[in-house]
């Protein structure tokens, strides 16, 4: 007698209990729903989603630290690691310039401002100085030397990723100077320090659904719905600039490396919806290192490019930046020349490299362009204030797929991406197992899927080995 199939009140109930996509998403409409019939609730229950970001920003930079260290050693020389930043520069740069392009395109054909006649008189030019707190962006010379770690206890206690990667590619370095017939236990020991922080990810990771309730329903409850009817011009230009941008990110990853952005869109959903969540691409940075590296990329590639195109690859602020200068402008009746949008994507191309981590970035950044502009009124920046917040979305959503499509290509580009375990795992024949001992050798080199348990191949012995990398 055939067993009956399971009622939908139970397979709902399972896929709750096991799937954290399905977890997330339930969070996210609950946090709608919450922030919008009860707003002072939503506010109340912001401290979930700023509590779990928290945890997750407390793990990333040892987590990077081990990553990077283990990859230049693996790498087996720093000749082929120093590519590797070289070609990543070089992927950023011109994506982000392109991105700047893009929105200067869409902004003058689209004109998202046109018709306000807003009177810069009446904004309160000091609602910006309260959002970026007095901060203010660092000039090209002050962020290269802040990379610089002056301390290497202060460089993980103020999370800077850039100062801890420099760390890590001294210690790496060294690590292939000596060799493991003088330091034997250093590279097992950074082994087993990345185990237990990709364990403590798993632990947090579980509070996620949580954290997407707090931090949308604090949302929605304090900026409402209303915003998108006075500023929907303006969301809705951004937002198809993004998705023209990814379109064609995506045809380039096609190109390059044969993969599909769809696949790995569905393979890393649950990181997805929770970056949208969260409305922060860190909370995610773990677990897609995790799944870089199970889904082909390698050790030395995932561990530079990925933290470093979160100061370097902001594609998602490039776009805000470059449509927003062109909204306030039109919306103050001042038509910018093509040589002040020339101004505007040179500006912007370096302003746009040190917002990582400054509150209130978006702002500086526009302030500091207009001020350079010398035609847009510095208040005027204020008109953005409403809106800034509902284009977290697209922005992170933007420069994680941007970081993460940067990591497959110069993979690529330096022949340190495997491309049939990579078309394998997209295509869902190679599960990706969260359990750091599994996640990472759920492929076996060969090939074939390697079952749980099975030996993991061994460390090359010597250190100063080479290893093409072509």
């Amino acid at each position: 007698m055939p067993l009956s199939a399971p009622s939908l009140p139970r397979r709902t109930a399972r896929l709750l209990r096991t799937s954290l996509f399905a977890q997330v998403a339930c969070a996210l409409l609950l946090g709608l729903v919450v922030g919008r019939l009860w707003p002072h609730l939503g506010t109340a229950v912001q401290p979930l989603g700023d509590g779990f970001v928290r945890l997750i920003k407390a793990v990333i930079a040892p987590l990077v630290f081990c990553v990077v260290v283990t990859g230049v050693a693996k790498a087996g020389n720093l000749r082929a690691f120093g590519r590797i930043g070289v070609k990543a520069l070089i992927w950023f740069e011109v994506a982000t310039t392109f991105a700047l392009l893009l929105g200067l395109l869409a902004g003058n054909l689209v004109r998202p401002g046109a018709g306000m006649h807003v009177d810069p008189a009446t904004l309160d030019s000091t609602a910006v100085d309260a959002k970026t707190g007095g901060a203010a962006l660092p000039s090209t010379s002050e962020f290269l030397l802040h990379a610089l770690p002056d301390s290497a206890v202060g460089a993980f206690a103020e999370n800077s990723l850039l100062q801890v990667l420099v760390l890590a590619c001294l210690v790496g370095a060294a690590l292939l100077h000596l060799g493991l017939t003088k330091v034997p236990a250093i590279l097992p020991a950074v082994n087993q320090v990345q185990e237990i922080v990709f364990a403590i990810v798993g632990f947090v990771m579980k509070l996620a659904p949580l954290a997407v309730f707090g931090a949308t329903a604090h949302l929605v409850g304090q900026y409402g719905l209303g915003v998108m009817s006075t500023y929907g011009k303006l969301i809705g230009v951004s937002y198809a600039v993004a998705a023209l941008f990814l379109l064609l990110l995506a045809v380039a990853l096609k190109a390059f490396t044969g993969l599909s952005l769809w696949k790995f869109v569905r393979y890393t959903r649950e990181e997805m919806l929770l970056a949208l969540g969260t409305a922060s691409s860190e909370t995610v940075m773990p677990r897609m290192m995790q799944k870089l590296r199970h889904a082909g990329c390698r050790d030395d590639a995932v561990g530079l490019v990925l933290p470093t195109g979160y100061s370097f690859n902001l594609d998602g602020a490039s776009i805000y930046l470059s449509v927003a200068t062109l909204f306030i402008a039109q919306a103050v009746g001042v038509d910018l020349t093509l040589g002040q949008q020339v101004t505007v994507v040179l500006m912007l191309m370096l302003t746009s490299k040190g917002m990582a981590g400054v509150p209130g970035s978006a702002f500086l950044a526009l302030s500091a362009t207009a001020s350079a502009l010398g035609v847009i009124p510095a208040g005027a920046v204020a008109l953005l204030l409403g809106v800034d917040r509902i284009m977290d979305s697209m922005r992170v959503a933007t420069n994680l797929l941007g970081n993460c499509v940067a990591a497959f290509a110069v993979s690529r580009w330096e022949g340190a991406l495997d491309i049939t375990r990579a078309k394998r795992v997209l295509d869902g024949e190679s599960a990706f197992v969260a359990d750091p001992d599994l996640a990472e050798d759920a492929v076996a080199p060969g090939g074939s899927p390697q079952e749980p348990g099975a030996a993991r191949p061994a460390e090359p012995a010597n250190l100063h080995r080479p290893v093409r990398a072509d």
